[in-house]
């Protein structure tokens, strides 16, 4: 602080300090920290210029960006007229300097940089997880659009089952990748990482890796059918025990169960009306009906028989069944 002191008295101004520029997907942005002074309340502005060395162009002179005379300390290359920042393979050469209207600073120049290089590559985006039969298929996008002639991503998957230790990883240039073998009904924990290639340099970076999620996998078709054979196994098997139990009930309880089955004895509705109004004549008429019964015959016959002599008709009598209406005058 003493030395922007110092160089502010001789009329010209502390130089940004600490500048870095941050890499990060397809993000180029440029920080610095700020330069303050004291007794003087008009706004700082900085200024912050380009250029390619090792380029095809043949000037190499520091070009302008719009981050010119802005006041704050850092300037994002894909918002400020590079529309996708600068190429991510070129070399690239930043500096930037405070300005307080007549007076400037010293340019602070920072070391070039590649794009494809010094990037720091982030997770895959969009991950979208499926879950097959004793599977996983993993789908997912890139981290930000490359040149495909320059470079490419590999794509990695770690995974590992949520109840146990081991890990696996499998890995593809596509961006989708099926994860198979696993245990159906188990609960596989995973994550993404997307690695950028620089085919050109044959330069490798690895990228983050994506938040841990878990999903259970479903049953293969050999699973499905085991447990169809099981449900009907145990079916059949609690239907047979099913029966045998109430087939020893049913010789445990034979009179119970015969009670439950057969029908309660009624009352005869003569006596249900009498014991319902026991002022009717009620018993009266069941004895009159009852002696009207008795005295009443089923059948009545009439039997000739030819002349016979008095034992014969006494012994066909004897085998007749119905009982014998004698004819007037011939009986003793």
């Amino acid at each position: 602080m003493w030395r922007q002191w110092a160089l502010y008295s001789l009329s010209q101004l502390p130089a940004p300090e600490h500048p870095k520029i941050h890499l990060y997907n397809a993000e180029q942005v440029l920080s610095w920290e700020p330069v303050s002074l004291r007794n003087d309340t008009r706004p700082v502005v900085y200024r912050v210029q380009y250029k390619y060395p090792e380029s095809q162009w043949c000037d190499t002179k520091f070009l302008e960006v719009n981050c010119m005379q802005i006041t704050a300390t850092k300037c994002d290359f894909t918002a400020a007229g590079l529309t996708k920042g600068f190429p991510m393979h070129f070399n690239v050469s930043l500096r930037v300097r405070a300005e307080l209207g007549e007076l400037v600073s010293a340019w602070v120049t920072l070391p070039w940089f590649q794009h494809y290089r010094n990037v720091t590559v982030g997770p895959p985006e969009n991950i979208w997880v499926t879950r097959g039969e004793g599977s996983l298929i993993v789908r997912f996008s890139p981290p930000f659009d490359v040149d495909s002639s320059l470079a490419t991503f590999e794509y990695y998957v770690h995974y590992w089952e949520k109840a146990g230790s081991q890990q696996f990883k499998d890995h593809s240039r596509r961006n989708t990748i099926l994860l198979d073998d696993l245990k159906p009904f188990r609960v596989y924990c995973l994550q993404v990482e997307a690695q950028l290639v620089w085919i050109m340099k044959n330069i490798l970076t690895p990228g983050l890796l994506s938040n841990t999620s878990c999903y259970e996998t479903t049953a293969d078709a050999s699973t499905k059918l085991q447990q169809v054979i099981l449900i009907s196994v145990g079916i059949f098997s609690g239907l047979l025990v099913l029966s045998g139990a109430c087939f020893s009930l049913v010789l445990k309880r034979r009179g119970l169960v015969k009670y439950w089955f057969l029908s309660p004895p009624s009352i005869p509705s003569q006596i249900e009306e009498y014991l319902r109004d026991p002022a009717q004549p009620v018993l009266e008429a069941l004895d009159k009906d009852s002696s009207q019964n008795d005295d009443a015959w089923d059948s009545v016959s009439i039997i000739s028989f030819p002349e016979k002599e008095p034992e014969d008709v006494l012994q066909t009598l004897s085998q007749s069944a119905g009982p014998v209406c004698q004819a007037p005058g011939t009986g003793h």
